[in-house]
């Protein structure tokens, strides 16, 4: 069985939600096609010939599509086509908000089920709770078999607008009828922000949005006030976004006039950034986590704070993705990205990893080939270019040619050999699990402070066991002897999060995190 067969039924089984394409976009206004020229009349008179002329009814547009897809794999990796039921997706991901009902969901044996309504969001404010089944939305039916495939869109509507919910209560065995007036959802992209200890405070952004650098600036103030001297700014899992909202966040660290990035387009015309005289934490220490998901603008980040001097970088190598795209929209509500320009971080270093242009495939299976040469779990397996070496500002030697080299390498947590549970404990397999324990018996939890939770999870080793089962069933075999505690973890956590809040899933998923373990004694 090779690799891609391997992980194949955990991508099947995987929790489905809004994603991030690896990736970085300057956010400036759309651009606009050019003129016509020989290449796109061609491309023109074919489609219309093909309308008019060929023998059989054919969808234009899938010939569109193709065609698109096609010019662009010719290309480099990052250039890509985004068709309009994933592009309006997109959009809300990277805008940081959208309207709707506010809920947590996937379908559990064909029905909408409510995982949880997010706080002081519309579902909570009507009385929507953990384990609704959402049947009706106004009178469109959203269980059995076959559901709408605009289903997203039910729920979705315009600000101030009403729908009317009928749900099924499985607690009381009862129908309900609940109108839920739409409203302004947020999708976070700094998921907590919280202290250490008394002295270390802690931010985590999962990626780089219109409203991150407004949300990591409310959190830095807050750690700030509660006594931080030393910043940890965790970007593990980190795909990228925006360009100058990570161009944002770092000149609130660094001091003025410092170079935070620049790029360079086909012209050779060189753009670069520099922080300004405005930053909230220019002089406390900073510590910047990174893994082989971390990727573009993540990485535009922890090169500009490791090539200053500014701070230390601690994990794996992150992903090499040293490319810029420009997005250009079309009417029918699909875009394409484009390659524009590279970045460079301000020693000079290009971190983009080497790739054949049309082999994406390849590509992206690079993070694969990781595991398998040993690099996640040894450092001396990681492959350097001597001729790729740069200098910091105070003269140490970094490297270029292939994603950010942490000062401090830190393994991956679990053991080598069990790599799929890797790829378990980081997709929404684990809160599946989590949500139909619940769902059988709420009662369990009924009433508990977190505390005590928290000492009734400690105690009971049994839920590792209902995983393993639970795996099985859905035809995964696996052994979890060499990482019961990590296991564990991930499951108490995912019952807070549940439970409790989010906050409380990353105080119990910090909690002897071995990079953080190497920072907070």
């Amino acid at each position: 069985m090779n690799t891609k067969d391997k992980y194949l039924p955990l991508l099947l089984f995987s929790c489905v939600g809004l994603g991030i394409t690896i990736g970085g976009l300057i956010n400036f206004p759309k651009a606009t096609l050019s003129k016509q020229n020989s290449s796109k009349v061609k491309i023109d008179k074919l489609i219309d010939f093909i309308n008019n002329e060929y023998v059989d009814d054919v969808n234009s547009d899938s010939i569109v599509d193709v065609t698109v897809n096609t010019i662009l794999g010719k290309l480099d990796p990052h250039s890509v086509y985004i068709p309009p039921n994933e592009q309006s997706s997109e959009a809300e991901l990277m805008k940081g908000d959208f309207v709707g009902i506010g809920i947590n969901f996937y379908i559990y044996k064909d029905t909408v089920t409510v995982v949880k309504p997010l706080e002081n969001g519309p579902s909570a404010k009507a009385g929507i709770l953990a384990g609704d089944r959402v049947l009706f939305a106004d009178k469109t039916k959203l269980f059995g078999r076959k559901l709408p495939t605009s289903l997203y869109n039910k729920l979705k509507g315009e600000e101030g607008s009403n729908v009317l919910l009928t749900i099924y209560r499985k607690s009381t065995n009862k129908k309900l009828k609940i109108l839920v007036e739409r409203d302004v959802v947020p999708i976070k992209s700094v998921d907590t922000y919280l202290m250490l200890n008394s002295t270390t405070g802690y931010i985590k952004i999962n990626r780089f949005a219109e409203s991150t650098y407004d949300e990591f600036l409310l959190g830095l103030e807050q750690v700030k006030k509660q006594g931080a001297k030393t910043l940890i700014i965790d970007l593990r899992d980190n795909g990228g976004g925006y360009l100058e909202k990570a161009v944002a966040v770092a000149d609130e660290l660094l001091k003025d006039k410092e170079l935070i990035v620049f790029t360079k387009n086909k012209k050779a015309i060189i753009n670069k950034t520099f922080a300004t005289e405005e930053g909230i934490f220019e002089n406390g220490k900073v510590y910047v986590l990174i893994d082989e998901n971390s990727a573009s603008a993540s990485e535009i980040l922890a090169g500009a704070i490791q090539d200053n001097d500014r701070g230390i970088i601690v994990g794996r190598r992150s992903f090499g993705k040293g490319l810029v795209q420009r997005e250009i929209d079309f009417e029918d509500g699909s875009a394409v990205r484009l390659t524009t320009a590279r970045y460079y971080t301000p020693s000079g270093r290009s971190i983009q990893k080497p790739y054949v242009k049309g082999e994406a495939e390849a590509y992206s299976n690079d993070v694969e080939y990781r595991f398998e040469s040993g690099e996640l779990y040894i450092k001396g397996k990681m492959k350097i270019a001597d001729s790729l070496k740069f200098k910091t500002k105070k003269g140490r030697t970094v490297y270029g040619g292939g994603g950010i080299v942490p000062d401090i390498f830190v393994p991956l947590e679990v053991k080598k050999g069990d790599e799929s549970l890797a790829y378990i404990l980081n997709s929404g397999v684990i809160g599946h699990f989590v949500f139909e324990l619940l769902d059988s018996n709420r009662n369990n939890f009924k009433g508990l402070k977190y505390e005590q939770f928290f000492a009734k999870m400690q105690k009971d080793d049994s839920y590792i066991l209902k995983l393993v089962s639970y795996l099985k069933d859905a035809g995964f075999e696996m052994k979890l002897e060499n990482n019961k505690q990590l296991v564990k973890k991930y499951i108490t956590a995912e019952f807070a999060r549940q439970l409790f809040s989010e906050n409380q899933y990353f105080q119990i998923i910090l909690k002897d995190d071995p990079m953080l373990k190497v920072i907070v004694k």
